[in-house]
């Protein structure tokens, strides 16, 4: 009786022509959003009484006919579940997915954006293709899914075949969720790595920005996601250089920066304890760190605005509820922390000469130590051109400047990062001028920073827009941090995509000046050795002509 009740309720309520012709074709932006309401709602009671063994046969056909046209339009990106979960029995399609899509958003970003996007993508696409990355870690996920198309590629699965081969990733999230994928991709050192698109869900969105995705937060209706999937099926694969990070540091016993937990450190900072036995710090409570990154590390005045912005949004999440507010809660840190006026209101002590000496290596194997100017207070090593929002600390130099400084264009495939270095706010605000850029140090193939005793207690670093507060050394423990080139992966671009390959020939620039750099070799060593990882997963090995930080 009940039931049959819900039925006829449904029937005379959602399932109407005049109904499914305004989800179809809405023609006023009210109408639009009055369908998709109703459409949402609708999908959600299909999938209600869809768990429920007594919902009628013939109401589970209408329903199914009523979101038919989905299913027509967006079976180019359809994944089955026996790919997706390996108990599942085969299916056989009568078409092949032209552009198959695993799909991960981290609900918490961008308000309650996350989750909106989350509902929309999971009606439209195969649930199970779906992941929210605060439920599912993608290191399992793709795991997972790699290891049960092994299986059914060596069982002769043409689909299988065609779905590794095709398949792309999207990520929606901030920066730091970006590149926790990127990590988790490096990782698993595949034999053809996925490209991997960026959904603009977060405050900065400077990786989604560089490859043409844009800046600004999505909407979440449907005909938003299907405009995203149309343009990631159109998009072009684009290699990135990937930069591997190791920093070595004793935990402090006490200090304003006491306790440390690796639980506050980016997704693709792990720690690593282990330390080798002719290594000068294999003493007790010493930790290594090693991670990843893709658009920059920075370190000094931006890391600690950053930093404060992020500890409020943990205590206070109900105040970060778009993307405008979030931005005006950025500027009131930059404000109130005095950065305008750093020479008054901070210490000489926090300037990054005073904190750390820094070497670059501008050629293979060969150490310099680079000049920094005294009134330097932050600085970035970028490989990519955008931060903070979309601006280039870069910016384009002269040819005259080039040639005078050995300076290169700054590609984002060439072995080379950007380290440049900012006074204060004021000098940043110059990045929104037309020619506006910081102070350019260095391009370099490897980055050392050895940080000195007594300056100050802590500094703030930040990788890939995830700050934290970095404890220094105390009497003789010592902190090293090194950058240096390894590998890239496959990021997916747009027509209007901003970053530059060296290997465009429509640039004028565009000549090789990537060095038989030693630290991007692909050679590993075995599996007794230590490991060399971006992120989660345990298969970047350290290559054999690593120098191991020279920390003696």
């Amino acid at each position: 009786m009940v039931v049959a009740s819900s039925s006829t309720i449904i029937s005379n309520h959602f399932w109407n022509c005049d109904i499914y012709d305004r989800i179809s074709c809405p023609r006023t932006p009210e109408q639009n959003n009055m369908a998709e309401r109703k459409h949402s709602h609708l999908v959600k009671m299909r999938l209600t009484l869809m768990t429920h063994s007594h919902v009628p046969k013939e109401l589970d056909a209408k329903m199914a006919d009523c979101s038919s046209d989905t299913n027509l339009l967006l079976k180019e990106f359809y994944i089955p579940d026996y790919i997706l979960v390996p108990e599942s029995s085969v299916e056989h399609l009568s078409y092949t997915p032209d552009c198959p899509v695993i799909v991960f958003i981290n609900s918490r970003s961008g308000g309650q954006l996350g989750g909106d996007l989350l509902l929309t993508y999971r009606e439209i696409l195969n649930r199970a293709q779906v992941f929210d990355l605060g439920e599912q870690a993608p290191d399992k996920v793709l795991h997972r899914l790699y290891g049960n198309l092994e299986r059914l590629k060596s069982g002769g699965d043409k689909l299988a075949f065609e779905i590794q081969n095709r398949l792309r990733l999207i990520v929606a999230g901030g920066d730091g969720t970006a590149s926790w994928l990127l990590g988790v991709v490096s990782d698993l050192k595949l034999e053809q790595p996925p490209p991997i698109a960026t959904v603009p869900l977060g405050t900065g969105n400077n990786l989604p920005f560089s490859f043409g995705w844009g800046k600004k937060n999505p909407g979440t209706d449907r005909n938003s996601v299907k405009s995203f999937l149309g343009e990631v099926k159109k998009g072009k694969a684009m290699k990135i250089d990937s930069w591997h990070i190791v920093m070595r540091m004793r935990i402090p016993a006490k200090g304003s920066c006491d306790p440390i937990a690796p639980l506050e450190l980016p997704h693709s900072l792990h720690a690593f304890n282990r330390v080798s036995d002719t290594d000068s710090l294999n003493r007790e409570g010493y930790h290594t760190f090693r991670g990843g990154f893709w658009n920059y590390f920075s370190m000094g005045m931006d890391a600690q605005v950053s930093y404060a912005f992020h500890s409020e949004r943990k205590l206070h999440p109900e105040k970060f509820k778009n993307q405008l507010v979030n931005q005006s809660m950025y500027a009131k840190h930059v404000s109130t922390q005095g950065w305008f006026f750093a020479s008054l209101l901070h210490p000489s002590s926090r300037n990054i000469a005073q904190l750390a000496e820094v070497k670059i290596m501008k050629k293979p194997g060969q150490w310099e130590k680079l000049h920094i100017p005294r009134s330097i207070r932050s600085i970035i090593c970028l490989n990519l051109p955008s931060f903070s929002g979309g601006l280039n600390p870069w910016g384009t130099p002269s040819t005259r400047k080039e040639r005078d400084r050995d300076l290169t264009a700054p590609f984002v495939d060439d072995g080379r990062i950007e380290i440049v270095g900012f006074v204060d706010a004021w000098h940043g605000l110059l990045l929104l001028s037309p020619k506006g850029h910081g102070t350019r140090l260095a391009q370099a193939h490897g980055v050392r920073f050895k940080f000195h005793k007594g300056a100050m207690d802590h500094t703030f670093m930040r990788l890939d827009g995830e700050p934290w507060k970095q404890p220094l050394p105390v009497d003789d423990d010592k902190v090293v941090v090194e950058i240096s080139h390894l590998g890239q992966v496959n990021m997916l671009a747009t027509q209007n995509c901003i970053s530059k390959s060296i290997h465009d020939q429509s640039l004028p620039s565009a000549v090789s000046h990537h060095d038989e750099d030693s630290s991007s070799s692909d050679e590993s060593v075995d599996d007794t050795e230590e490991k060399r990882k971006f992120g989660a997963a345990d298969t970047f090995k350290l290559p054999e002509d690593f120098d191991n930080l020279h920390f003696n």
